[in-house]
């Protein structure tokens, strides 16, 4: 009964590897998941090495062969990067490998070989340098499995957030939200947090503008266009939704308790507060997805300051996992 969670180490140059395999010597991972990383086995075998950990590596081709007991690392060795490779460099060859752990990853979830995706950080700049042009992970799979309609959530045990756009600047990110794209996230955060067992589901939608516009005081009238039609769209089906409130109080209200989830406009609206509760508890998790396949993440980058070094902190690696397992399909 536990589900496969698949684990891209992300870009090799950075944390990945080792919060992955410090996060794998955990019992509780293998009490409630089969872990299977999706990534270089030579990389992992250097870390295991330098690091003086006692694990072994399992290289599969087929998740089926998997052990899945604890002490050994079933890994779909995709054999891309050289064991010579620098960390903390951005390195084309280590973007490439990374992108190609996430496109494994897809393949192995739309033939339902694995149950959800769990993934490490990649490096932006190192995936466009190894030719993928992509912002991230999130519209990574999206394209590869074909969604138009997706967002990006952002969980900790205090407080959830949903993005109406992320990776754009903040005059593209605010042309870019419509009242039906309002209406989309939404829903699809009501409909996630019902498959994940949420009984009555509060949303709050932040303004755009200081004080949500204050009746038009501030801005041009943003929230009248582009959220309040949304919003009431959606509470025309019943959802338990409200606002635009100013965003400055909303965020103190969702963390004590009076929201499920907040629906914030922009990259930065959601993330700052999602990070000042620490990154150590953070998970990422794509929503809408076709297939219904479940995608979480670890809520920090790549570090390449501190990568090699054995100090990366493998917390919100492990409740990036647990979300993983509470979201697969039952």
């Amino acid at each position: 009964m536990r589900p496969i969670i698949g684990i891209t180490i992300g870009d090799a140059s950075g944390v990945g590897p080792e919060i992955t395999l410090k996060a794998l010597q955990s019992q509780a991972v293998y009490q409630m998941s089969r872990p299977l990383v999706i990534g270089d086995a030579k990389i992992l075998k250097r870390e295991i090495d330098k690091f003086d950990i006692n694990l072994a590596i399992h290289s599969i081709e087929d998740p089926q062969e998997g052990i899945y007991e604890l002490g050994t690392i079933d890994c779909i060795d995709l054999d891309l990067l050289s064991v010579d490779l620098p960390y903390g460099v951005v390195s084309a060859e280590a973007g490439h490998a990374a992108f190609c752990y996430v496109k494994k990853s897809v393949e192995l979830a739309l033939d339902k070989k694995i149950d959800a995706i769990c993934t490490a950080p990649l490096n932006k700049e190192a995936m466009q340098k190894g030719g993928h042009l992509y912002p991230g992970h999130t519209e990574i799979l999206a394209d590869l499995t074909g969604t138009k309609d997706f967002s990006m959530m952002l969980s900790t045990p205090d407080m959830k957030v949903i993005h109406l756009t992320t990776h754009l600047g903040i005059i593209d990110a605010i042309k870019k939200i419509d009242s039906e794209r309002t209406y989309k996230v939404i829903k699809l955060s009501h409909d996630t947090l019902k498959k994940a067992g949420y009984e009555r589901i509060k949303i709050a939608v932040c303004g755009i503008n200081p004080h949500a516009g204050e009746n038009g005081l501030f801005g041009y009238g943003e929230e009248e266009e582009k959220l309040i039609p949304g919003i009431k769209k959606a509470q025309e089906e019943g959802l338990d939704v409200s606002g635009p409130f100013p965003a400055d109080t909303l965020f103190y209200r969702a963390m004590r308790g009076d929201f499920d989830v907040v629906v914030a406009c922009y990259h930065d609206q959601g993330h700052g507060p999602v990070k000042v509760l620490g990154l150590e508890s953070g998970v990422n998790i794509t929503v809408g997805l076709k297939e219904g396949i479940i995608r979480t993440s670890v809520d920090h980058g790549t570090a390449f300051d501190i990568a090699g070094k054995n100090i990366a902190d493998e917390r919100s690696l492990l409740e990036a996992i647990k979300m993983a397992v509470d979201l697969a399909p039952k």
